[in-house]
């Protein structure tokens, strides 16, 4: 294994003086974890403060609540309704496209 050593303020190998890096290396920007800080609140059911990530999991968990992102979507996250697509630029999916032609010809008649 090599051993690094500073030298006119750079990280060299101790016996080649090969820079510890390549220059592509130093480039790319530092690679860090992602930390992400937890804000506190009040527990609207208990009114009791609640600080940590685990305090969180631990009231859902004991009053019987899910996070919003956890609830299943009744239809998948498919789009059926052809007027609904299209007043927000979208799609219908594909397995509703006949079903939404047909409605919307039905509508126009």
């Amino acid at each position: 294994m090599a051993t690094f050593v500073l030298r006119n303020g750079e990280m060299v190998d101790k016996a080649t003086g090969e820079p510890m890096l390549s220059a592509e290396e130093r480039a790319r920007r530092p690679q860090a974890p992602q930390v992400m800080g937890f804000q506190a609140y009040n527990c609207p059911i208990t009114g009791k403060e609640i600080r940590t990530l685990g305090q969180h999991n631990a009231n859902m968990a004991r009053h019987g609540c899910v996070e919003y992102n956890e609830i299943a979507k009744p239809m998948g996250g498919k789009i059926k309704n052809h007027a609904w697509a299209k007043k927000r630029g979208m799609k219908v999916s594909e397995e509703f496209r006949d079903i939404a032609t047909a409605a919307k010809g039905a509508s126009d008649a």
